[in-house]
């Protein structure tokens, strides 16, 4: 295999890949759900469920309706912290802006809101309690002591919001959610006490329910659209799974899952239960009242007279943060960082994030950092790279002799590539050495490009001047300029390929066009690091030409 057609094969695959995802997104438009009303409340199936079983009655679907309409006549509670501004009530969060992510790179721009009640852009997340006993009888929680207003004051590290549910026989359910400063975790804890003369049944949920969000179009390389939007959970068994929103009826979940986790992912946010890790629960999908849920059910508790029972989760609501999640220690959430379905393409990709960052740290600006990741590369593929250049140098050298072959052995075209390997062979010249450099390559660009999309760390990130969001593409077009000369440059040292169909050398001409014309679709950090690449390898093959290219010939050599 020659150099030349592996161009062609990255390019046009590159194209292809382009025009496939841009069809796909147009088909894969998420269809309206078929419109189910909220399962009743499970009957009463004889003798109660152990403490720590899984409800064995239908899943909800949707938030109870009771909880519902309770919840809207529960006092609406205000907390405010570092990086949230939450409107909620105790069964549920209604409003969640994130303080510390505006929505556009103006300074003047609101921040994200991420949890919403509009219609259009429905987002939130409810937990309660169902009474096995008496199907009737849904949690209703409301403010302890009456308070609606909670902030983080300055000094202070944690936040406790508590919630009161008293019920029929003197049963009640204490819920405290805790927020802490610069976290996006909340944790929400759970307290059942028995104060009746009878055994108390019921069973907690956790529920995650949504309509898709609208996509920013901004052209056929946006990444928002190209970035997974649905639900996705992860249990022991089965690890990593994810579901599109136009997939939920066609291929349901119901599973029974020790710990785990389960989530709404969309472009750099997401919101997720992680339920007791040492709890069983019951994941499913539905879709209420025409919108898209995802829920855990259970474990069950049976409360004697006298006796007190409890469960604890965590809510994540916010941005895809590397090392907050990893901080969570909790298996599998590190994929909530979706940078692609496949998980060498994601391993890859998390091993370069985890490089940036450190280089990050080191420049402490993105743009630089990504040009350092592309010199470590450089340097790690360097002995491959030095054959490569090394080869086509030599090639280059022996182009006036490969097309005396050419000549004297005219349409012969058998005798003529023996007579080429030989010369090859002679000379030690590889023709394949261009080759795995440019597949090793492959991988990385692609894993770069998820990562850089998906990161939400370089999210409104600059670089300098004129570039300030590496995740969007470059305004003026600088950078694909530079590409599209660095490209045309190394196509000139190039050498041609002995041989080469006259087609293929006019498609040749026009590669470092047609690469120019796709990178400037790119984000700007994409560019960035093929620019550096390109041009870090556009000085290696000088170097290699003229160290191993044609020597000068000596006074009186005649040549020919």
């Amino acid at each position: 295999m020659n150099q030349t057609r592996v161009f062609l094969i990255f390019a046009w695959l590159m194209v292809a890949t382009l025009l496939w995802m841009e069809w796909g997104k147009e088909k894969a438009a998420p269809a309206t759900p078929t419109l189910q009303p909220a399962a009743a409340a499970p009957q009463a199936t004889g003798a109660p469920p152990a403490a720590g079983a899984i409800p064995s009655a239908t899943p909800l679907a949707g938030a109870p309706a009771a909880t519902q309409s309770a919840a809207n006549a529960a006092p609406a509670v205000t907390v405010t912290t570092d990086v949230f501004k939450i409107g909620m009530d105790g069964g549920a969060l209604h409003v969640a802006d994130l303080l510390k992510y505006p929505t556009t790179a103006d300074e003047k721009s609101p921040p994200v809101r991420l949890l919403d009640t509009a219609p259009a852009t429905y987002f939130a997340v409810n937990s309660g309690w169902v009474d096995q006993r008496n199907n009737a009888v849904r949690s209703v929680f409301v403010p302890e002591g009456g308070k609606t207003e909670f902030a983080l004051a300055r000094g202070e590290r944690k936040l406790q919001v508590p919630f009161v549910w008293n019920g029929p026989n003197g049963v009640s359910v204490r819920r405290v959610y805790t927020f802490t400063r610069g976290q996006y975790t909340i944790d929400v804890r759970d307290e059942v006490a028995n104060a009746g003369s009878a055994p108390w049944q019921g069973y907690v949920f956790r529920q995650i329910e949504r309509v898709p969000r609208a996509l920013v179009r901004s052209g056929p390389t946006s990444a928002e659209q190209y970035s997974f939007q649905g639900a996705a959970w992860f249990d022991a068994q089965d690890k990593y799974s994810r579901r599109k929103y136009e997939d939920f009826v066609d291929d349901p979940l119901q599973k029974t899952v020790t710990g785990g986790w389960l989530g709404m992912l969309q472009h750099h946010y997401f919101a997720a239960w992680i339920p007791q890790q040492d709890q069983a629960s019951r994941f499913d999908l539905s879709t209420p009242n025409g919108r898209y849920a995802i829920q855990s059910t259970g474990p069950s508790f049976t409360v004697a007279p006298g006796g007190k029972a409890s469960t604890q989760a965590r809510l994540w609501v916010g941005p895809k943060l590397v090392n907050q999640i990893q901080a969570q220690n909790v298996p599998g959430l590190d994929r909530a960082v979706d940078y692609s379905r496949f998980s060498l393409m994601a391993t890859i990709a998390g091993w370069l994030f985890w490089v940036l960052e450190k280089l990050h740290g080191i420049f402490g600006n993105w743009g630089w950092s990504i040009v350092g990741l592309v010199v470590l590369i450089k340097l790690l593929m360097y002995p491959l790279s030095a054959a490569q250049y090394k080869s086509m140098a030599k090639m280059r050298r022996f182009q006036p002799r490969i097309a005396q072959l050419k000549e004297r052995y005219g349409e012969d075209k058998q005798k003529f590539q023996m007579a080429m390997m030989e010369l090859y062979k002679k000379e030690k010249i590889n023709p394949v050495g261009g080759c795995l450099p440019i597949f090793l390559q492959m991988p990385v660009f692609l894993a770069l490009y998820w990562m850089l999309s998906e990161s939400v760390e370089l999210r409104h990130a600059p670089w300098i001047g004129w570039i300030h969001d590496l995740t969007a593409r470059d305004p003026y077009f600088i950078l694909p300029a530079i590409n599209l000369a660095v490209m045309w440059a190394t196509q000139k040292l190039t050498p041609v390929t002995p041989g080469m169909d006259p087609m293929q050398q006019k498609m040749m001409q026009w590669m470092p066009v047609v690469f120019g014309v796709m990178f400037a679709l790119f984000p700007a950090g994409l560019v960035l690091y093929w620019c550096t690449n390109g041009a870090l390898g556009l000085l290696q093959q000088w170097w290699m030409t003229k160290r191993y290219g044609e020597p000068p010939p000596k006074p009186g050599t005649v040549t020919t």
